[in-house]
């Protein structure tokens, strides 16, 4: 142990240089890159086209295929037909033209009629069926004119009005019959003869029949277009229906012995198995990723409030088990494989988060327990085809937040074996849900084998924390919860001194205990460190116990027959003294500080106002303790529940009134005093403190039953 006390002394006094912390990161930093340096370098891989493969190979990430995607979109677009659409409109237009056609040639049949002509002889002469032509095409537009033919145009002129009309009606729904189906610019001729064949056997005269047939064929045209919006818009839509193709994380592109073709070496490619290019990013991406970590620890650690040997010591502490837990986790992940399971499984996750939360807090605790599983998700990744190894992060991460939660019940604090077996069921539970997430189809072997995994993790973390706990302490000076468990034991020799030599100072000791350690937990402060240091904070009496007046028992006071001045360095020796021999002791530094403390720098009123009534120029600072200052909570408690134990026991008859009143004014003194600026304790704390203080004292100095005396007669009686 004391070997371990220089080490720890020397790296201290090296770390208080700002740059040596620096260098200390950077060392963490390079130790962790060369411990997870192999989980994260690319494995080699000889492949060589139409050669068998040598080994099984998966993907260890998810890549698209774009070539494959690609290919099933041309595929997509080929199976959407084209698309074409029927033009309504065209059957209407068509026969709106027929329609008006006979009914130009009906009004010009009128117009003939109507007109009168005559000769020399004044005989009517009819309008020729030239005229009636002429008169025609004027109706019509050229285009139409042109289109349908003079033969046509005459035959219409020439029919009587009864047979245009019939003509009309046939060869408008021959038109409107075949112009509503669909008409493809390859089937029109087909239409026209469709068109043809129902006017053939119409009751009409073959000349306008023929005109019929001839207006029919030119009205029917192509009324089925190719859409090429609406076929791109149906080509667009099957390309977004098609879903990448990707080569999956885990996925095997070749199996042992497979010929490598084309395709596979084409995957291969892709994967990146044959491309050496971008091996370099693995190893900046790890040295990145643990910058990052690392630097937000030493952020923290550079810009706490804490006192500079207690942040030295923290860097240490936080180090030591950082270089333990990630050394366990490689020597771990090298065991070899297992049948069954993961060898992960099997790593004490809850170490670091235990000795952390003991040794420093759970901020501490949480915080490693983070980097931790992220640096477990590298290092355990020899199973899985990237390389991060998620559910061994996971179970890594919660295991020690578990054990953190667990071990912030006071039931556990002192209990590290019996934590470590409720972590074991809260492992098991863990990695099954984990598991289950992943898989879910185990044998029973295999439950088996994670529910062993997760006990042995549990059980050894907690073994290992007991183990390892006393180096700590020994080395550090902390007081842990075990630690100071073990200085309140009553047979400790210092305790035996007390009670022995100075049964008052003993007795004052333990009634200052209980005041102190309610009034620390009332602020949320460490009550079992308050009540192990009040045991020792008067030890310094023990040097002269009769010149303490608990000690005296009834005896002629001492102080009677000095002066002033020597009965003051009397009083005020005993705390120094008293951190002297904690001291020669080897205590912890926190009880030292307790008997250092207690009474800060306060001023012996009782001496110094009786030295004023001889000397009134004596200096007030010379009958003031010389301090420091309390410089924690825990301090600042202990040496107002000293001050006040003491005078209520010096009281004639207290009352519950006269007790508030007691403590409300020895707290205002020491506020007024400035006792507290060193420390952090607040005015809201302090009025929690009074609170607690008065309830625990009104419990002590309750009032009591007088009894009445008995008479002769009674006590003869009795007896």
């Amino acid at each position: 142990m004391r070997l371990v006390q220089e080490y720890v002394r020397k790296l201290r006094e090296l770390l208080g240089n700002r740059f040596i912390r620096v260098i200390l990161f950077v060392l963490l930093g390079v130790y962790s890159c060369f411990i997870m340096f192999s989980n994260v370098k690319p494995e080699k891989i000889n492949i060589q086209l139409f050669q068998p493969s040598e080994q099984t190979i998966r993907a260890t990430k998810t890549v698209e295929d774009t070539y494959k995607t690609e290919q099933d979109k041309e595929e997509a677009t080929k199976q959407v037909s084209d698309v074409y659409t029927l033009k309504k409109e065209y059957a209407q237009n068509k026969v709106d033209l027929i329609s008006s056609i006979f009914d130009s040639a009906l009004e010009v049949k009128k117009e003939a009629e109507e007109t009168i002509r005559k000769d020399e002889n004044g005989k009517i002469i009819p309008v020729s069926a030239e005229d009636q032509l002429s008169l025609l095409k004027e109706k019509l537009t050229e285009d139409v004119s042109r289109e349908i033919g003079d033969t046509v145009l005459t035959s219409l002129v020439n029919a009587d009005e009864d047979e245009l009309n019939i003509t009309k009606d046939l060869t408008i729904t021959a038109v409107n019959n075949v112009m509503s189906a669909k008409i493809a610019a390859n089937d029109v001729e087909n239409a026209k003869k469709r068109a043809e064949e129902e006017l053939r056997y119409a009751s009409i005269s073959s000349e306008l029949k023929s005109a019929s047939v001839s207006l029919a064929r030119n009205a029917i045209i192509q009324n089925y277009f190719f859409d090429r919006e609406k076929t791109d818009d149906q080509r667009r839509k099957a390309v977004e229906t098609v879903e990448p193709v990707k080569i999956l994380q885990g996925q095997i592109i070749v199996e042992e012995g497979q010929l490598v073709d084309r395709e596979v070496y084409r995957q291969l490619e892709l994967a990146g198995f044959l491309n050496n290019e971008n091996t370099i990013y693995p190893f900046a991406g790890l040295v990145l990723f643990v910058f990052i970590s690392l630097a937000g620890f030493y952020y923290y650690f550079y810009h706490s409030n804490d006192l500079e040997i207690s942040k030295t010591n923290q860097m240490l502490i936080f180090a030591l088990v950082f270089i333990l837990s990630i050394g366990m986790m490689k020597i771990f992940s090298l065991l070899g494989d297992l049948k069954y399971g993961e060898i992960g499984y099997f790593f004490p996750a809850a170490l670091a988060a235990m000795l952390l939360k003991i040794l420093l807090n759970e901020r501490f605790a949480a915080a490693i327990m983070i980097i931790l599983g992220a640096f477990g998700s590298i290092i355990f990744n020899a199973e899985t085809p990237g390389n991060l190894n998620y559910t061994i992060g996971l179970y890594i991460l919660f295991s020690g937040i578990a054990a953190i939660i667990i071990m912030s019940r006071k039931n556990f604090q002192m209990k590290i074996l019996q934590a470590g077996l409720v972590s074991s069921v809260i492992n098991i539970l863990l990695v099954f849900a984990i598991t289950s997430i992943t898989n879910g189809n185990y044998t029973k072997m295999e439950f088996m084998v994670y529910s062993f995994a997760a006990i042995v993790s549990a059980l050894g973390s907690a073994v290992l924390t007991i183990g390892l706990l006393p180096f700590f302490e020994a080395g550090f000076g902390i007081l842990s919860s075990i630690k100071l468990l073990e200085l309140a034991n009553p047979n400790h020799p210092l305790i035996r001194k007390i009670l022995t030599e100075a049964p008052g100072t003993y007795h004052h000791s333990v009634m200052v205990a209980n005041l102190a350690e309610s009034a620390c937990e009332a602020i949320g402060a460490n009550g079992l460190l308050a009540r192990v240091g009040c045991y020792y904070h008067d030890i310094g009496k023990t040097k002269r116990p009769h010149f303490f007046i608990e000690n005296q028992m009834n005896s002629e006071n001492p102080h009677d027959r000095l002066p002033p001045e020597t009965s003051k360095d009397i009083i005020i020796a005993h705390a120094v003294d008293g951190a002297a021999m904690l001291r020669k002791h080897k205590f912890p530094q926190g009880i030292v500080d307790i008997a250092e403390q207690h009474h800060g720098t306060t001023l012996l009123k009782f001496f110094y106002h009786k030295v004023l009534k001889e000397d009134e120029t004596t200096l007030e600072e010379s009958y003031r303790y010389p301090g420091p200052k309390p410089q924690t909570k825990e301090v600042a408690i202990i040496g107002i529940a000293d001050s006040v134990e003491a005078a209520v026991r010096s009281m004639n008859h207290p009352t519950q009134e006269k007790i508030e009143a007691l403590v409300r004014a020895i707290i205002s003194d020491r506020l007024n005093d400035n006792q507290f600026d060193e420390c952090d304790i607040t005015m809201r704390e302090l009025h929690v403190v009074r609170e607690a203080l008065c309830e625990s004292l009104h419990g002590i100095f309750h009032s009591r039953i007088e009894y009445p005396e008995m008479n002769k007669t009674e006590q003869k009686v009795n007896i």
